[in-house]
């Protein structure tokens, strides 16, 4: 790396999340779509004397201690587990906990701006949405989630506005709340099918745990979109839409209610 460089570390959303069984491992066996936003946190990599990472914009200051960064840990693991003489600059402005893999996100390109955006073995040791944010295109997962098969991406260019109460969730507590039911298989086709068949088993979990959910959901339903749904494990919930003016105008109603919102397009 010679100039500064940047990348996008898109937002994450699940079309469909099915969770199919409870592993002896601890973790749950799983079959999800995801989509990205054109849109999401800006990570900046420049030459330096020594290893830092500088973290900025509305939810900076709710990232943690460095050492502890997603960021971090990608760096080193991508420099053969010592940190790179690299400055990294996050201008952070997805929430945190919030169901839109913004860590990971972050993780995937700082993976992509040290060479190592290939390394799917690294990504999935970091997190199990890592792997499919190096890419950042639409992708089944499976397993964990870091098991990625390929989808026919017919859903690129619709208008998604995300909306988050305000309210962090983490992910364990929504996974011990579901309720241990195969509701059955993600259904087969190109992403759009997948995402109007799907559904997200963790929005009943979710909802028991922050109600408010509930109230983004249906102010969303109010829009006239194409789908709603809770992303990942919540909070935040999106609406798909076909013209970029009505997500526009359902982004001012979200406002208005004091919620964070984010508009951008399906890549």
């Amino acid at each position: 790396m010679i100039a500064p460089q940047s990348e996008t570390a898109y937002a994450k959303i699940n079309l469909a999340l099915h969770v199919r069984r409870r592993r002896d491992d601890g973790y749950h066996e799983l079959e999800t779509l995801f989509a990205f936003l054109d849109c999401g946190d800006q990570l900046t990599a420049a030459p330096a004397t020594h290893f830092m990472l500088n973290q900025s914009g509305r939810f900076g200051a709710n990232m943690g201690l460095v050492d502890d960064n997603l960021i971090t840990r990608a760096a080193r693991l991508a420099n053969d587990g010592v940190l790179p003489k690299t400055r990294f600059d996050l201008d952070k402005q997805l929430p945190v906990a919030a169901g839109l893999g913004g860590g990971s996100a972050d993780a995937a390109a700082a993976l992509r701006l040290l060479g190592a955006g290939d390394r799917h073995d690294l990504a999935a040791t970091l997190g199990a949405d890592v792997p499919a944010c190096l890419g950042s295109m639409p992708v089944i997962g499976r397993g964990t989630g870091t098991l990625l098969v390929p989808v026919e991406n017919d859903v690129q260019g619709l208008s998604c506005l995300l909306v988050n109460p305000g309210v962090p969730l983490s992910t364990g507590p929504v996974f011990r709340a579901w309720d241990g039911i195969d509701r059955g298989p993600m259904p087969e086709g190109s992403a759009r099918a997948i995402m109007l068949a799907g559904r997200n088993d963790l929005e009943a979990p979710a909802l028991t745990l922050c109600p408010i959910i509930g109230d983004v959901l249906n102010a969303l339903k109010d829009t006239d979109p194409m789908i709603v749904r809770m992303s990942g494990s919540g909070a935040t919930c999106f609406a798909l839409y076909d013209a970029p003016d009505h997500a526009a105008l359902a982004d001012q109603a979200m406002i208005s209610r004091g919620w964070w919102t984010m508009t951008g397009r399906l890549r």
